[in-house]
């Protein structure tokens, strides 16, 4: 039988300006949620600890849920997904400005904010480039998104502690939550000709399939086990890093222009991961990055501590910040085709999310024990060289699927 024609695609520039844009918006809130760790635990009473639980119960909801938005974006289309997730997103903001205790706090910070960035965030928006943008122009078109993001952490880090000095940090919560609502216009740029109406978009595999295939494949295993150290260390170091310095003696603007610089290098690094992906192995940037961030790490520790220093390791770390989502993700793409991409990537997303988990609340509970944060040091520079040796044995070329139509 002839096959039917493939819907039309959308323009490059629409899908990234609009999915560039989600991504600043949604990842730049969420990068300086460290800036509320010390007004809000010293106001309510409450410990460090309680309030690294809640994002680390963010960062494990978000990694779970994320899995089940990418099967329904794959299913349905991204548009459903984004609108609903950012009404999530502005409600969880809201609740996490009136929690009156810290149960209430991690089921609104945690659990709701978390569903909602697993819905407004890469796996979703990577998902729609992998349909949408040429495979030629895909690792490049992640790194652009990916760079977005991190210029969303430049650019809403110093609002929000503007925000914070000015409204007071319940106040501040609830101007992000109105904020947050400008995702829903930007989502009907994405909305994909093949998601049209309420049938969903033929597949030559199942879900069960997809995933079982992805799971017998020992370089996605890998993959996902590296993706781990990434979650470990960036989310450590973005809630933790602003009560570090503090604690240390130095300016509360120090940490926060730390993170914003943070941000900034993001861009740099993340679009030339992007597009050295396009022609350099995977697998040697991820194991690059992986290992430049332990030395950086060590550096940091061993050298006086200063503004200066923290401005310098902030820029080094910024280069490599989320430079492992480009390639991480294009090699999911290049393995397994995109009919089952932001599903797939969610699933390497949930380990990355495991990893975060454990770096924002191993962060709060020893500090709470030892009164520092060295163990957690100590800790995210061993993974770091760990995640190296284990990116570079993963396999990119596409997988064999014999008597199966290719993705």
């Amino acid at each position: 039988m002839p096959s039917s024609p493939s819907p039309r695609k959308l323009s490059m520039f629409q899908v990234l300006a609009c999915g560039a844009a989600i991504v600043t918006l949604s990842m730049g809130i969420r990068h300086g949620f460290g800036l509320w760790l010390q007004p809000i635990t010293q106001e309510m009473g409450w410990t460090r600890q309680s309030f690294a639980l809640a994002l680390a119960i963010q960062n494990l909801s978000w990694g779970v849920i994320g899995v089940f938005m990418g099967m329904a974006a794959d299913r349905f289309g991204a548009f459903k997904v984004l609108v609903g997730c950012s009404l999530l997103y502005a409600l969880g903001l809201a609740g996490m400005a009136w929690s009156p205790n810290t149960t209430m706090f991690a089921l609104t910070a945690g659990v709701l904010i978390g569903a909602a960035q697993a819905g407004t965030t890469y796996a979703v928006i990577y998902g729609v480039l992998g349909r949408q943008i040429a495979p030629d122009k895909r690792s490049w078109a992640m790194g652009v998104a990916a760079a977005a993001g991190s210029f969303g952490q430049f650019l809403m880090v110093p609002v929000e502690g503007f925000l914070i000095n000015a409204l007071g940090w319940q106040q501040s919560l609830l101007v992000l939550g109105v904020m947050v609502l400008f995702i829903m216009p930007l989502a009907l740029g994405l909305r994909e000709p093949g998601f049209q109406g309420s049938g969903a978009a033929q597949r030559g595999q199942s879900i069960a399939q997809a995933m079982g295939e992805a799971l017998r494949y020992p370089s996605f295993l890998l993959l996902t086990a590296s993706y781990f150290v990434c979650g470990f260390q960036v989310v450590f170091i973005g809630v933790h890093m602003p009560s570090y310095l503090r604690d240390h003696g130095l300016s509360p603007d120090v940490g926060s222009h730390a993170l914003a610089l943070i941000g900034l290098f993001n861009v740099v690094g993340t679009y030339l991961t992007g597009s050295l992906g396009q022609r350099v192995p995977k697998r040697y940037i991820l194991a690059t990055i992986y290992f430049t961030r332990s030395v950086a790490i060590v550096l940091f520790l061993w050298a006086p501590l200063s503004p200066w220093s923290v401005y310098l390791f902030s820029a080094v770390m910024g280069t490599l910040w989320l430079s492992t989502v480009p390639p991480t993700n294009a090699t999911v793409a290049q393995i397994f085709g995109v009919q089952h991409l932001s599903m797939l990537g969610g699933f390497v997303f949930f380990s990355h999310q495991v990893g975060s988990f454990m770096g924002v609340w191993l962060g709060g509970y020893l500090y709470d024990q030892t009164g520092s944060y060295n163990i957690v040091w100590g800790i995210s520079i061993v993974l770091g060289l760990l995640a190296a040796l284990v990116s570079l044995p993963i396999k990119e070329q596409a997988i064999d699927r014999p008597a199966m139509q290719g993705a």
